[in-house]
């Protein structure tokens, strides 16, 4: 298991490493054969009118899954301690879905989600003038239901992966009122011709 840890803000001392690598081993101490790295980033926000908020943020990479989990204090060694926790729990969760895919028999139930035709709403999009972090992950062929699953494992409101049925990039989300949205891409007009129906963004209830 190959542990990299980053700091903002902060440096990493030796004391630091040791904590984050002990936290680390104990959280994931049934899972090691399993996960191929962790991602430790750690950093400190200052704030003039309050104490510095500091962070801790965890990324799992465990045999094409991705886990992830985050927590700020006004603590550094607290935060670790908040974010292992975590990261323990999910990686129990992940271990007991496992073990019931193995002893279902029926796994093809299919649930036909309701169409989504309004995707922005009243919200307006916010982006940031420049990219300030690039992150790099496996991203095998995978069902909706799969995809939603990881969704619960990344602390995010949305996962992208790769439609197992269509082969395309899709992106699963959490609704504002609640559910889940699928977003697709649109075909071009040629593959609108070829197969005479229309791809739009869906959702699950």
């Amino acid at each position: 298991m190959r542990l990299v840890i980053h700091g903002k803000n902060i440096e990493i001392t030796d004391g630091i490493r040791s904590y984050v690598n002990q936290k680390m081993e104990r959280a994931t101490n049934h899972f090691q054969n399993l996960i191929n790295e962790v991602d430790v980033h750690l950093s400190v926000a200052r704030n003039r009118s309050t104490a510095p908020q500091q962070t801790a943020e965890v990324t799992l990479f465990v045999n094409g899954s991705v886990i992830r989990a985050e927590e700020s204090s006004e603590n550094l060694y607290a935060s670790i301690d908040l974010v292992a926790d975590k990261i323990a729990r999910k990686l129990r969760k992940l271990k007991e879905k496992r073990q019931d895919k193995s002893r279902a028999k029926d796994t093809n139930s299919v649930v036909k989600p309701a169409v989504v035709t309004d995707l922005v709403g009243d919200r307006t999009p916010h982006l940031p003038e420049q990219v300030v972090r690039m992150k790099y992950f496996a991203m095998p062929p995978m069902t909706i239901q799969e995809a939603l699953e990881h969704l619960e494992m990344v602390d995010h409101d949305f996962y992208v992966f790769r439609n197992r049925d269509t082969g395309e990039i899709n992106v699963v989300y959490e609704r504002n009122h609640g559910g889940y949205g699928v977003i697709q891409p649109r075909p071009t007009s040629q593959e609108e011709n070829h197969h005479g129906t229309k791809v739009v963004a869906k959702a699950h209830h």
